[in-house]
């Protein structure tokens, strides 16, 4: 105290010593943290994400969310006992994109059963640990046309599908499941409901009646307990929150979580099993949703629905509220508004169908697009081509990362046709610089192009951004410029020719 300027140097030296410490934490966190996801954070910062502009995605799934709030009707399944407790008012949306983007709103941290959305999840891992040979000497793969716990089998002596109760039955036999679903959801909450599983086994006396059909038939392998099967079948009803369902992005992403990206599931099981949810999946619904929404999904009792949009992302939508064949009515209405908004039907990419909004597209695309194709004319000196991309209204004085523009690779490549129509009828400008500061005059000289450069000259002299087309074709001797009609008849006749 009594020595201000040594006290001062202590002070220094402290904080000196802090940052330090800082730094070498902060060197242990980027090694530990950042190592671990430098693929992710290297899509991060170069905005190479499956949906570039989640933000915008994020609030329009938001209004999507909320146009289905308001929706009334329906009722809560309540043969079960435990469903019946669930307020109808609860309503939740969570997504997960194929490369780790997720998005939640709404009565997501609620828990809740998956109850027979668990059955494409089962017949996955039944496909990826034994094969589709072996999964279906048990099980068929046509849609039944009956109710989903009828007590009936194929012309084969087998359940119909996965998707109904007495294929979900004789799959639960053939399978090992809580460590896959943890895997799935990529490490986060799975849990069992116990109280559920009391109430299911309570209330099951037609899934016992299923069960003994199926043994009566010998559906299972040998050697199954049935009793046990059944049980296991009972407690696959898991306890889920929103958030934990990377489980459907899972399935989205070819069997690779993408939270931990480990491979779960093989291609052919992922392939499988997205192939019965779109035919399959939605109960009598199916056929409805597959024309409709046309995408992989399945719905369970307890209001669910998970739905996949293959490539892109895994969504699951909640609310108790059923419809007469017991799919959720609210996740039903989001399914349906979600492709009438963005193109991920299966068959919105056909040519002529209407636009929708495509998450996926990468800003700037549709210009690099453009680029490509008009540098690609020039260099090819194809005048046809370039004629459309001028009727289309593209800006023909686009350039490359070079600062080439089409009429500099044109001249450079010594396409004489292709230069006069980017000069006489587009009337660009001929004394753009590229980045070494040449002009398509520079480019046209520097490739002994003399018949180039001279009309380059010609026109550079008269050039002006307030010329009329009728002057320049005047001063040009050439023919007068083609208004788009013109051009678009000209094409026409040449297409004759």
């Amino acid at each position: 105290e009594n020595m201000p300027r040594c006290m001062k140097n202590v002070i220094k030296k402290q904080i000196s010593n802090s940052f330090v410490f800082l730094f070498i934490n902060m060197f242990v966190f980027c090694c530990r943290c950042v190592g671990s996801n430098i693929m992710l954070l290297t899509q991060a910062f170069q905005k190479r994400f499956i949906i570039p502009d989640f933000s915008t995605f994020a609030s329009n799934i938001n209004q999507l969310y909320y146009n289905a709030q308001a929706l009334q009707g329906g009722q809560v399944a309540d043969y079960i006992p435990q469903l019946a407790k669930f307020n109808p008012d609860l309503w939740g949306v969570s997504l997960c994109t194929v490369d780790g983007q997720r998005h939640s709103v709404g009565d997501t941290h609620v828990p809740f059963c998956l109850q027979s959305c668990v059955k494409p999840l089962e017949y996955s891992l039944a496909i990826s640990e034994s094969g589709t040979e072996h999964v279906h000497k048990y099980v068929g793969k046509e849609p039944s046309g009956n109710k989903f716990n009828k007590l009936s089998l194929s012309e084969n002596d087998k359940p119909h599908n996965p998707m109904v109760n007495a294929g979900a039955i004789v799959v639960s036999s053939l399978i090992k499941m809580m460590d896959y679903l943890k895997r799935m959801a990529g490490g986060e909450y799975v849990g069992f409901s116990n109280a559920t599983f009391q109430s299911e086994k309570e209330t099951g006396n037609r899934n016992f009646a299923i069960g003994y059909y199926l043994k009566e038939k010998r559906c299972f392998p040998s050697g199954t307990d049935m009793i046990a099967a059944l049980d296991f079948y009972f407690q696959v009803t898991r306890d889920l929150t929103n958030p934990s369902l990377v489980m459907a992005a899972t399935l989205a992403n070819g069997g690779i979580c993408p939270i931990t990206g480990e491979r779960v599931l093989s291609a052919e099981a992922v392939r499988n099993t997205l192939s019965l949810m779109h035919s399959c999946g939605m109960y009598d619904f199916s056929g409805q949703f597959a024309f409709h929404v046309g995408l992989p999904a399945k719905s369970g009792v307890s209001g669910a629905v998970l739905l996949v949009v293959p490539n892109i992302m895994g969504v699951m939508c909640w609310s108790p509220p059923l419809d007469r064949v017991g799919n959720s009515v609210r996740g039903i209405h989001f399914c349906q508004e979600l492709v009438s908004l963005f193109n991920f039907h299966n068959y919105d990419n056909l040519r002529h169908f209407a636009k929708k909004l495509d998450p996926r597209r990468q800003a700037g695309h549709e210009r690099n697009k453009a680029v490509i194709e008009l540098m690609f004319a020039a260099y090819s000196g194809d005048v046809s081509a370039l004629r459309r991309f001028a009727l289309s209204a593209m800006d023909m004085e686009l350039r490359d990362y070079d600062s080439r523009s089409a009429l500099h690779v044109a001249s450079a490549e010594g396409h004489l046709e292709a230069v006069k129509f980017l000069t006489r009828t587009c009337r660009v400008n001929p004394r753009v610089q590229d980045r070494w500061g040449n002009t398509p005059l520079d480019d046209a000289l520097l490739s002994g192009h003399q018949n180039v450069a001279e009309v380059l000259e010609e026109y550079q002299r008269i050039y002006s951004h307030t010329l009329a087309p009728q002057e320049i074709s005047a001063q040009t001797h050439s023919q007068p410029t083609l208004n788009a009609m013109d051009l678009r008849n000209m094409e026409i006749l040449e297409g004759f020719v």
